[in-house]
């Protein structure tokens, strides 16, 4: 997959256009579709989307609670076989175009010939146009428009009750712990990125030495606290955790929150080495015990009860 950065492209294409935070089912689904009228039309395909989320450049003070950094969701792209992702920077400027000025854009910039158009998707600065519009400026621009079709994590709802896959809704899951449900969503593993960073050290002592992961993006979404079964990547490797998102009320180490994982059968100084973290389960909330000796006696529980579930 190319990265276009600059409105320079080879070959007309089929695109879509979205933020594309989490690429979770849906977004792959709307994706195939591009793929589909590329293939009938003999066609490149392309995404179109935006490093920084549209909201943050027009509100300094939105905090985004990204499912993916603007590198991972790269990543997640090149896995869907899409030809190009151009990457366009939103600007107040950009913001001000409507609809129509922005198909202009794509068309003449960068060679879009056809658009599949999310179900409930908007663009330029008047938002209450719609396909009828766009399929209007798209024919005088000589640019086909296609509607595309929504994306049900149980297809045979179709007909029913709504259950179709959006970055809130799963941002809504991990924010309550629900890794599990979060993940059906997604397509993967929810997943956290970053280094290891010194912390009290108190794990060494109690027997349960701990990595503190510092996540590499301020902006990532971190789950509800609580105790996890995680995968561990590091140096290639992968190691059954247990991870403890929280203040660590026991050992009474202030308000900041933590995000610390116990690596299983694992010993070495992993200090300022990156770190990726897949969430597998949520086992448990994060509790104040009486003593320390009451903690370890649940980590010990924890241990066993993670170990068990990562073989399955």
């Amino acid at each position: 997959m190319k990265q276009i950065l600059h409105p320079v492209v080879a070959t007309p294409a089929v695109a879509t256009i979205g933020f594309f935070d989490g690429v979770h089912r849906g977004h792959r689904y709307l994706i195939e579709q591009v793929c589909e009228v590329a293939a009938e039309r003999g066609l490149s395909t392309a995404v179109v989307t935006f490093p920084i989320h549209p909201r943050r450049v027009m509100q300094s003070d939105f905090r985004p609670q990204l499912l993916t950094t603007c590198d991972e969701k790269v990543r997640l792209l090149e896995r869907t076989g899409i030809d190009a992702c151009i990457m366009m920077d939103f600007t107040p400027q950009l913001a001000a175009l409507s609809a129509r000025e922005f198909m202009t854009l794509l068309k003449e910039q960068y060679r879009i010939d056809a658009l599949v158009i999310g179900y409930d998707h908007r663009f330029g600065h008047n938002r209450a146009e719609g396909l009828a519009e766009y399929v209007t400026y798209g024919r005088e621009l000589g640019m086909e428009l296609f509607p595309a079709r929504a994306y049900y994590l149980n297809r045979s709802e179709e007909q029913g009750a709504s259950s179709d896959v959006s970055s809130s809704g799963i941002r809504r899951l991990l924010q309550a712990g629900d890794v599990e449900a979060a993940a059906q969503a997604l397509g993967y593993r929810y997943f956290l990125q970053g280094r290891v960073v010194g912390g009290y050290r108190v794990g060494h002592r109690i027997g349960f030495p701990t990595a503190n992961l510092c996540v590499d993006n301020p902006d990532k979404l971190i789950p509800a606290d609580g105790v996890y079964a995680v995968w561990a990547d590091l140096d290639g490797q992968r190691y059954g955790g247990m991870l403890c998102i929280g203040t660590r009320p026991t050992l009474a180490n202030g308000s900041e929150r933590s995000i610390e994982v116990h690596l299983f059968d694992f010993q070495a100084d992993i200090y300022e080495r990156p770190l990726s973290l897949s969430f597998v389960q949520r086992t448990r909330d994060e509790q104040k015990f009486a003593s320390v000796d009451l903690l370890v006696a649940q980590l010990h529980r924890d241990e066993a009860e993670i170990r068990a579930l990562l073989q399955r």
